[in-house]
């Protein structure tokens, strides 16, 4: 068999992630905070960008005829990509291209003139958190509780070992750590351990450290005044009859009359099951907006948050580098002056596309979803991403990017942009069907509104729902009262 060496051309096509396309994708999935960190970092690293400020007479400095038009309007954006965009598409193919001889001064001044943002206007009545919640800084269990160990008259082990106890605590002030471990990490031995938990356990908040909730309540109980014998019995025997609340089998068990044990059970209903839960806040998480709707009129507007976002344009003081770079033909600065442009200039673009699509999927989300913006969650209708990319022309995995951690303010509340998009669930009588959220929305009212001594049970609720023409199947209810953090009907009966 013989070898031989051949050449061959062949043509074929293939899809290429060029950095510039990497970087718009990339800031079309990041939120409001996240872009400003971007931003800001490439303001830092690239000294062509610039922030376009105020004159002292509070206009901006963009040409005249981009701040007459309205940039929330659909038909000025048009008027400003006929003539900001397509008529330098030559140009561009000769900046990525290199070419000597183009016109860098005639570029920068055209492209600082006509670049604006995405169609929107700056929200200036948002009302910020006030200093005092920004500032403020709460006392953790933690520090709660070493400092009561630093007042027990304990010896140096002791103390390390119950430092390592408090060290081991959930957020609920239980500890989740092996007793066993933790004392031969500290050099003491099992029982002298058990001991320091004990005096851990006593401190405020009374069962704090407790290894699980019957230890926690049985701690609670020995420090009533005085003692009730029968609840610290009902603890340590029924917990389980407690929980499901078989309270005459508890009855029955410990031999007294219904109504005795029910008094019992009254007082452990008022311990505190996680008594690390005052002491565990949680961090406020304040949300702005990236979009705004409001209705004037009978028409819903949209407006986009650019309230902090810098505006950017090209340095005018570098377009005098390039234009003597043109002339002293000095490669290193020239080269070095492009490689930036290029950079700033696809940077202004990928952030105006952005708040373009942004504006574009709101648009077509309220447009479909008119009436849950007028009439709130029950009236959500069914929609996927495949509705909304038709809509505005764009793919899928494109809407799946903007929709990802945007949030938008509107009349009836705040909610994440990938809200608006679920499941169908059907009707009863074959007519338009109804989204997913609203039928959760219906359970959860339905549950609010119970007899709290007989709840609805799952097979309630889906009777219920069918009488509002709402076909669903029992384990979806299930399901969907899962998702609301609702327990069972048997967990949300109440006897006392």
């Amino acid at each position: 068999m013989a070898l031989e060496i051949k050449q061959s051309l062949r043509l074929s096509q293939q899809l290429v992630m060029t950095p510039q396309l990497q970087q718009a994708i990339k800031l079309l999935q990041l939120n409001r905070m996240e872009l400003q960190e971007v931003v800001t970092q490439e303001m830092m690293e690239n000294p062509i960008l610039e922030e376009l400020t105020d004159t002292p007479d509070g206009e901006s400095t963009t040409s005249d005829e981009m701040k007459a038009e309205n940039p929330a309007d659909p038909e000025s954006d048009q008027r400003r990509e006929e003539e900001s965009y397509i008529a330098p598409t030559t140009k561009e193919e000769q900046l990525v291209a290199g070419k000597d001889d183009f016109n860098w001064e005639s570029y920068v001044e055209e492209f600082n003139s006509n670049s604006s943002s995405a169609p929107s206007m700056r929200e200036i009545n948002e009302e910020l958190p006030s200093f005092e919640n920004i500032l403020t800084k709460t006392t953790s269990i933690e520090d709660h509780l070493a400092w009561q160990l630093s007042m027990a008259a304990l010896t140096d082990q002791e103390r390390k070992l119950g430092e390592l106890i408090i060290g081991n605590l959930s957020d609920d002030g239980y500890f989740n750590a092996n007793l066993v471990d933790v004392a031969a990490e500290a050099e003491m031995e099992l029982e002298d351990a058990e001991e320091v938990l004990k005096i851990v356990q006593n401190f405020d908040p009374v069962g704090v450290a407790s290894r699980n909730l019957q230890e926690c309540l049985a701690i609670q109980a020995r420090f009533m005044v005085p003692r009730q014998p029968l609840v610290e019995k009902i603890i340590e025997n029924h917990l389980g009859d407690l929980e499901r609340k078989n309270y005459q089998a508890v009855a029955k068990a410990v031999g007294l009359p219904l109504d005795k044990v029910i008094e019992a059970i009254k007082l452990i209903l008022e311990f505190e099951p996680k008594p690390g839960r005052s002491f565990h806040t949680g961090d406020t998480q304040y949300i702005t907006p990236d979009i705004y709707v409001y209705k004037v009129a009978e028409e819903f507007v949209i407006v986009l948050n650019e309230d902090g976002m810098p505006k950017l344009r090209i340095s005018p003081y570098y377009k005098n580098i390039l234009a003597s770079a043109q002339k002293d033909q000095n490669k290193t600065t020239k080269e070095y002056v492009q490689d930036k442009l290029r950079s700033a200039v696809w940077l202004i673009r990928s952030i105006h596309n952005r708040q373009k699509t942004i504006y574009k999927v709101t648009d077509a989300i309220v447009k479909r979803q008119r009436d849950f913006f007028e009439k709130g969650v029950q009236q959500l209708k069914p929609m996927i991403l495949k509705d909304v990319a038709n809509d505005i022309g764009m793919h899928e995995s494109t809407i799946s990017r903007v929709t990802t951690n945007k949030f938008v303010h509107t009349p009836v509340g705040i909610f994440e942009l990938k809200y608006f998009f679920n499941s169908s669930i059907n009707a009863a009588d074959g007519s338009d069907a109804l989204a997913s959220e609203a039928v959760k929305e219906k359970i959860r009212q339905m549950v609010s509104k119970e007899d709290q001594k007989n709840p609805l049970s799952d097979q309630k609720i889906v009777e219920l729902l069918r009488v509002e023409n709402i076909d669903i199947a029992r384990r979806t209810v299930a399901k969907y009262r899962d998702m609301l953090g609702i327990l069972s009907s048997g967990k949300r009966k109440k006897i006392i």
